[in-house]
């Protein structure tokens, strides 16, 4: 269907709509056989991308969502049935603002009258380690976030992204050409560690299309939004048939892995995050809670993502 004008329709907020996963929650709803109507954010209303959700009938709100904009914020969700909340600790890069803007989306979330709450969140690998891993600050932040919003009141799912299908190609360290021509993945982790494949863009707003039409809203749930479940092995060969390029897993040791990621040139405070996200994955794994099964459609398997994927600039 059709984004909804019928003032019937239960009425969406949707934070993030022009980005990943905000957007992927348009879709979601957009394809769904019930009606909604969706409300999104934007600081640019004259931005393409909020002009396109315009076109398809998303009523568009001027908004910054910031602590200093407070007033501006609980009025824009005033009069919203339902909400999906989410913040990008990598717009700004600090833990404290992450934190209290996704406190802030929820209370003005509650103070306008919603009736549930979807909210992107991660794991806090500070409490699961015994404060041992303390840098993964956006999973720490998004962790918070949640524990507020489990005591707001509003029947509050915290619904969190898998691995984007689309770090492969976006994160130079993920697959690297070795001097034999071979193509790797090198991680330090398992061959056996399964990982919660997403393509975000196509199926994270299926996952909270699903939360929002189950017969009860499964308020307190922690879901991880996935397309597939398949161990590092596992994606590695279906990588290598997808591109007939030969590549295989390397487990590397975590000083190996600092060294891929400074010759990355990557940012000694990201490093530290990326260091100590990877540390976790070693340890806790990236359990699932509920599969793919209970969805109202197929979710794109990591196969097919690779199998459509244009992979020339990464495979070099």
């Amino acid at each position: 269907m059709t984004i909804s004008q019928d003032s019937s329709a239960p009425l969406v907020a949707v934070v993030g709509a022009t980005g990943n996963q905000g957007g992927s929650v348009v879709n979601g709803l957009e394809e769904s056989d019930k009606p909604y109507r969706v409300r999104a954010f934007t600081r640019d209303a004259s931005k393409p991308a909020a002009q396109a959700l315009a076109k398809r009938g998303v009523e568009v709100v001027v908004a910054s969502l910031v602590l200093e904009n407070k007033e501006e914020v609980y009025k824009a969700f005033s009069g919203a049935d339902s909400a999906f909340l989410v913040t990008n600790y990598w717009d700004h890069g600090d833990k404290e603002r992450e934190t209290n803007e996704g406190k802030l989306l929820i209370d003005a979330a509650k103070s306008g009258g919603v009736s549930c709450i979807i909210w992107s969140g991660l794991p806090s690998y500070t409490k699961l380690s015994g404060g041992k891993l303390v840098h993964a600050y956006h999973f720490d932040s998004k962790a918070l976030v949640t524990e507020h919003g489990r005591q707001s009141g509003v029947p509050f799912v915290d619904l969190q992204a898998g691995f984007y299908d689309t770090l492969f190609f976006l994160l130079p360290f993920l697959l690297q050409k070795q001097q034999d021509g071979r193509f790797a993945i090198p991680m330090p982790v398992t061959s056996t560690l399964k990982m919660p494949m997403l393509d975000v863009a196509r199926d994270y707003g299926l996952w909270a299309r699903y939360l929002l039409e189950l017969p009860t809203f499964p308020d307190g749930s922690s879901i991880v939004a996935h397309g597939d479940y398949l161990s590092v092995q596992d994606l590695t060969q279906q990588l290598a048939k997808a591109t007939g390029k030969e590549i295989v897993f390397n487990e590397i040791s975590m000083e190996q892995f600092k060294q891929n990621l400074q010759a990355a040139e990557i940012p000694p405070n990201v490093e530290e995050i990326f260091v100590d996200v990877w540390l976790g994955l070693a340890d806790f794994g990236w359990p699932i809670t509920t599969t793919t099964e209970v969805l109202p459609r197929p979710t794109r398997t990591w196969a097919e993502f690779a199998k459509i994927t244009d992979w020339s600039k990464a495979l070099v």
